[in-house]
Parts: structure tokens; C-alpha cells; sequence
């Protein structure tokens, strides 16, 4: 077969996403000197597509050279734009920034045009990862306006992406959905093409998941899959699309097949080379062992995402907390509290924070978070699965401050509004919650009632952890009411099982932790309330009526 014809037959390929194909060819037809600038891009594009990132760059960089000695600014500037992207989307950001300054050059002197539009992009992504919005917002503006006037699909909607994007992160909630959900009819109509199309995709999602708008997720979700699933050798967005595939089925309940779908997306976006989401994937596959009472297993995901750039918060700190060291949680969450500045992010660590809060018996810090938290509810074009977590919130902490039948009426209505949203998981450990308040309010019935509810859920889910706080439906809480020693709840655990005689190793086996975790609330114990022996422990045990 002759040079061009293989170049033609790797430019058909590309059209059709068959990216092995098409790099065979052009890849061919390159080695031979035959592709002018436009198969330099496609190779590029191809290179991409299979997880090449560095050799789709150094493709880009000779189409960009070859557009630009034939007299193509505008399809030069195309390809700096892509490999500065692809360098700053990997965390390189000085060769991001070369490239760019590459795609500057090429702007007219005017300043206006299709390559400026790119340009704008170029700065508002940095503005918005360095937090501010409102010149994000300007610039992403300004690029969907340009992508419009000139035609330009893929920056029309890169720029309309980016405006959705900042304006929630602004607490301009309704306007950024319009935008969002606008950007995807052109994603999914076949407008925009596949590098953007990718990225949009995974931005939308995350925005909708870290905003709890999770029936958009779910339907977008399933859309990238289609997407992906369109073509079977595409690397980039298919790890990230397993990560988003994992949550929608834990929210579903479907617990095995999220943890089964999260190993992938670790094992997908490892190879061939780490991709920039691999720290997600340890989060969420962290936040399935946590779930399931894998602590061990799940303290070392979360390490593993915090080594790839997610922030480890707050599963990490729901983890303390389910080993029993309220203190430690609560004052993570304190700091990522501080450090939290738009509503996504501080939407994210509420919930966890009035949970936590409650724990170390810091009522008014809970009751804080609440009603922060139902501030944003409040919004008009918030998503039911936000009000239902503010409601939990509230019901929470009316419980904390010993008000049941107040408590009662918000949890009631969380659990409304969870099973609304097919939810079982928050639906039953709301329910534990309401059965306290309703054991507290003298309603020993309904309280039964909802404990067996919880109860068949939670074993269904595997949820281990709550099945075991859903055996003692007082609340870890109530139990360390009753200790003196400023023994923490898990503390209390620990000292009623040593005063039953176990050993370490049962007790590891019925709270699910590690044998080392026992022995250093063990320790603790002995410390906190200065007795030398698991003998002299067990005593003040008996002493204090805790077995």
C-alpha cells in the first residue's frame, strides 16, 4: 500500500475513533515523511486516545510547526492549545505554560479571533484552580462568546463548560446548571470533538457529584459510557469514567459491583502510565473499604490517594472516627474547614463535621455546620440529595441537644427524601439515628420498627460498621455518657469487651479493626484512666456498670 493511501486510511480511522488503527497507519505513513500537518495532528490525537500522552505531545509540537511554516496560524495555535493543556492536565505546568506562550505569538495583534478565545481558556483555567472564581468566570465568558461568534464548537464549549464550572463554584448554582446542561446537548449531539468531548464529560460529572446532584450524574455517567464503550482502545476517560460509574452504583446500593469497578479504574489508570485521576480511584475505592469495615485496607487507599493528589477528606477522618479517635477526626475536619473556601468544597466536609462533631461532643460546632449546610440547601436549585443530608444534619443535632421529638420530625423526613432518591444506604443509617430519637421520646415500637429496617438494609449492603452501632441502638454516644476517664466511644468498646474476657484478637474481630488498633486503644485506656492491667481495667469496668 502506498504512503498516502495509509495516511488516508489513518485520517478515516481517526473520524471513525478507531484509534489503534489509526495510529498503525499514520504512524506508517509518518515514518515514511509523508504527513503534512493535519496527520501530524490526527498521529498526535491517536498517540492521545491509546494513553500516549508524551508522544501525542511531541506529534502536536510537529504539526504545530509544520501549520505554521505553511502559513496556518490558526490550526497551529490549535495544536499549542492541546499539548499546553495536555501538559498542564498532568500537573506539568512550565511545558504547559511554553506551549501557551507558543499559542500567544499566534494571537492577531487585534486580540481577537478563534486563538485568542483559546488563549482566554488557557487563563481562566488557571484562575480557577488558583481559586479565583470571578476571573474565571470573566475569562470563560469572554472564550464561549469568541467560540460563537467564530463558529469554533470546541471552544464554544470549552468556554461554556468553564462558565458553568465557576459560577457554582460561586454559589450561583441554578445559572452554572443551565450552562452545564447546555454544554453536554452539544457533547452528546456530536458537535464538540473527542479531547474536549472527554473533558467535558468527566468536569460536568464531578461538579454534579460534588454538588450531591446525583440523578445528573447518573444520567451523564451513563452517557460517557456510552462514549467510552464507542471505543475500546480509548485510555484517557476511562479509568476516570469507572471512578464515576463506582459511585453511581454505591449510591444505588449495588456494593460489590462499585468496589468491582473501582479496581479497575486503580488498574486501568496505572497503566500504561499513571493518570492524573488515579488519586480519585484510591479515594473512592478507600471509601467502600471504610463502608465495609476494611479499616486497614482503607487508611492505606487513602494514603495512596493523598500520594496522587486528592485530598484524603473527609473519609479519612470518617475513619478515625469509626476507630474510635473523635478527637483526631474532628480536628482534621476543623482544618479542612479552614482551608475550604467555595461552596463545593465545604458542602463535601459538612455532613462528615456535624457527624464528627457530634462524637467529640461538641455540640455547638455540629449545630454550626448544620445550619450552614441548610443554608445551602436552601437554595433554590439545590438537589434533593443536599436536602436530605441537611435534614439528617438538623435531626442530628436537635438529638445531640436532647430535643427527640424535634429530632424525630427532621430525621422522618430525611428518610423521606433519602428513599425518594433511592438512596439505602443514608436511608437505613438515617433510620438508626431516628430510632434513637424515637427510643428517647418513650416510642419503643417505632423505634424496633426502624432498627429492623436499618438492620436488613445494612446486611445487605455489608455495611459492617453500622450493623454493629445498629446492635446498640443507644449510640456510641450514650455509651461513653456514662464512663468517666474522658474514655472516647470506642475507648468504651474496647474496655467492655476486655472486661468480657476477650482477647485482642476478638475484639479486632467484632469491631473490625486491626489487632494493632486494639492494642493502642488499649493502651490509651490504661493511660487515661491509670490502671496497670487489663485486670485492674476490667474493674473499673464493673465498677462503673459498663458490663
Amino acid at each position: 500500500m502506498g504512503v498516502e493511501q495509509l495516511a488516508d486510511r489513518g485520517r478515516a480511522a481517526v473520524v471513525r475513533q478507531d484509534w489503534s488503527a489509526a495510529y498503525k497507519d499514520l504512524s506508517a505513513a509518518e515514518g515514511a515523511g509523508a504527513l503534512t500537518g493535519r496527520g501530524l495532528r490526527d498521529l498526535g490525537i491517536a498517540a492521545w486516545a491509546l494513553g500516549g500522552d508524551d508522544e501525542g505531545c511531541r506529534y502536536l509540537g510537529e504539526a504545530y510547526r509544520a501549520f505554521r511554516d505553511a502559513g496556518l496560524p490558526e490550526d497551529a495555535g490549535r495544536c499549542a492549545f492541546w499539548a499546553g493543556m495536555n501538559f498542564v492536565y498532568r500537573g506539568h505546568h512550565a511545558e504547559g505554560s511554553g506551549w501557551f506562550g507558543r499559542l500567544q505569538r499566534l494571537v492577531p495583534a487585534s486580540g481577537e479571533g478563534v486563538l485568542a478565545g483559546y488563549l482566554r481558556v488557557a487563563g481562566a483555567l488557571g484562575a480557577l484552580y488558583a481559586g479565583r472564581a470571578e476571573e474565571a468566570l470573566e475569562g470563560f465568558t469572554a472564550a464561549h462568546t469568541t467560540g460563537e461568534l467564530e463558529h469554533e464548537a470546541d471552544l464554544a464549549a470549552l468556554g461554556l463548560m468553564g462558565r458553568g464550572q465557576a459560577l457554582v463554584l460561586l454559589g450561583r448554582a441554578a445559572e452554572g446548571v443551565a450552562a452545564l446542561d447546555e454544554v453536554m446537548l452539544a457533547v452528546t449531539g456530536g458537535e464538540v470533538s473527542d479531547i474536549p468531548t472527554g473533558i467535558t464529560y468527566c468536569t460536568v460529572i464531578w461538579v454534579c457529584q460534588a454538588r450531591f446532584d446525583l440523578r445528573r450524574a447518573e444520567e451523564w455517567t451513563a452517557a460517557l459510557s456510552r462514549w467510552c464503550d464507542r471505543q475500546p482502545d480509548l485510555v484517557p476517560f476511562r479509568g476516570e469514567c469507572l471512578v464515576h460509574r463506582s459511585r453511581v452504583l454505591q449510591h444505588q446500593g449495588d456494593w460489590p459491583g462499585a468496589r468491582a469497578e473501582a479496581d479497575r479504574a486503580v488498574r486501568r489508570l496505572t497503566e500504561p502510565e499513571e493518570q492524573p485521576a488515579l488519586g480519585m480511584a484510591f479515594y473512592q475505592l478507600a471509601e467502600l473499604r471504610r463502608l465495609c469495615g476494611d479499616l486497614d485496607e482503607a487508611r492505606e487507599s487513602y494514603r495512596r490517594a493523598h500520594e496522587h493528589g486528592q485530598d484524603p477528606q473527609p473519609g479519612l477522618a470518617l475513619l478515625h472516627l469509626a476507630e474510635g479517635d473523635a478527637g483526631t477526626a474532628a480536628a482534621a475536619l476543623r482544618r479542612a474547614l479552614e482551608e475550604a473556601a467555595d461552596p463545593l468544597a465545604r458542602c463535601l466536609l459538612l455532613p462528615a463535621c456535624v457527624e464528627v462533631f457530634l462524637e467529640a461532643r461538641d455540640v455547638d460546632a455540629a449545630d454550626r455546620a448544620a445550619a450552614e449546610l441548610g443554608r445551602h440547601a436552601a437554595d433554590g436549585a439545590s438537589p434533593p440529595w443536599l436536602a436530605a443530608l441537611a435534614a439528617r444534619a438538623r435531626g442530628a443535632v436537635l438529638l445531640g441537644r436532647g430535643e427527640p421529638a424535634a429530632a424525630a420530625a427532621e430525621l422522618r423526613r430525611a428518610v423521606g427524601l433519602w428513599r425518594d432518591v433511592r438512596a439505602p444506604y443514608e436511608e437505613a443509617t438515617t433510620r438508626l439515628l431516628l430510632a434513637r430519637a424515637r427510643r428517647a421520646a418513650g416510642d419503643e415500637e417505632a423505634a424496633g420498627l426502624d432498627l429492623e429496617a436499618a438492620r436488613t438494609v445494612l446486611a445487605r449492603l455489608g455495611a459492617r460498621p453500622d450493623l454493629a452501632r445498629a446492635e446498640r441502638p443507644g449510640g456510641p454516644q450514650a455509651a461513653a455518657g456514662s464512663a468517666a476517664g474522658g474514655l472516647t466511644a470506642r475507648e468504651v468498646e474496647v474496655l467492655r469487651l476486655v472486661a468480657t474476657g476477650r482477647t485482642n484478637r476478638a475484639i479486632a474481630r467484632e469491631l473490625h479493626l486491626s489487632e494493632k488498633t486494639v492494642a493502642r486503644h488499649l493502651s490509651n485506656i490504661f493511660t487515661k484512666l491509670d490502671v496497670p492491667s487489663r485486670a485492674a481495667a476490667t474493674a473499673y469496668a464493673y465498677e462503673r456498670h459498663l458490663v
